[in-house]
C-alpha cells in the first residue's frame, strides 16, 4: 500500500513539474522585441562590390541589395525584364506610349482631385433606403446613368459603319 501511495505521489509530482513555468513554449503568438524566426526570409549570398562607391546610399526602411524581390525574379523566370516591376519606372518599349498620352498636358495630383470629387458624387446620391433588401452600394446608385449599354454601343458603332468583329454576346 505504501508502494502504491510513493508510485502516484512521483505521478503528481512528475505531472505538476511538467506544467511550471510561464508557458511560453505554449504560446503561439510572439509578443517579444526578439527576432520572430518566421519572419526571416532567405536572401542572396553577401557579395563584395568591385568598388565600395558603387554601394547606393543606405536608407532606413529602404530595400537591401540581396532583399528578395519575387515578382521581379518572377518576371525574369519567364523571360521577361525585372527593371519593369520598379514602381514609376517606364520602360524603353513603353516611353512612346507615354510620351503620346502626355502630349496636351499632364494634371498633377489628378488622383486625389478624382478621389474627392468621387466622394462627393457618392455622398450626393447615396441613400439610405431601409426598404432595400440585398447587398446595394452608393458607388452602383451614383454612377448607374453614367454606365455604357453595350447593346446600344454595339448597335450605334454598326450603324456608322464601324466594323465591331468581337461585339459583346447579347445578354
Amino acid at each position: 500500500m505504501r508502494r502504491r501511495i510513493l508510485i502516484l505521489s512521483l505521478m503528481v509530482l512528475a505531472v505538476a513539474a511538467c506544467g511550471r513555468g510561464d508557458g511560453v513554449l505554449s504560446r503561439i503568438k510572439n509578443d517579444g522585441n526578439g527576432p520572430d524566426e518566421f519572419t526571416v526570409l532567405p536572401t542572396a549570398p553577401l557579395q563584395t562590390p568591385q568598388t565600395y562607391n558603387s554601394l547606393p546610399t543606405p536608407t532606413p526602411g529602404g530595400a537591401n541589395l540581396v532583399d528578395p524581390n519575387p515578382r521581379a525574379e518572377g518576371v525574369a523566370a519567364m523571360g521577361g525584364n525585372p527593371a519593369a516591376t520598379v514602381p514609376g519606372a517606364i520602360g524603353a518599349g513603353d516611353g512612346g506610349l507615354v510620351n503620346h498620352t502626355r502630349r496636351f498636358g499632364v494634371t498633377p495630383g489628378v488622383r486625389q482631385e478624382l478621389a474627392v470629387e468621387d466622394a462627393q458624387t457618392r455622398r450626393r446620391h447615396g441613400r439610405v433606403n431601409i426598404f432595400n433588401i440585398g447587398p446595394n452600394d452608393d458607388y452602383t446608385d451614383a454612377y448607374k446613368k453614367q454606365w455604357l449599354d453595350s447593346q446600344a454601343e454595339q448597335s450605334r458603332m454598326t450603324r456608322s459603319g464601324v466594323v465591331t468583329p468581337s461585339a459583346p454576346p447579347p445578354e
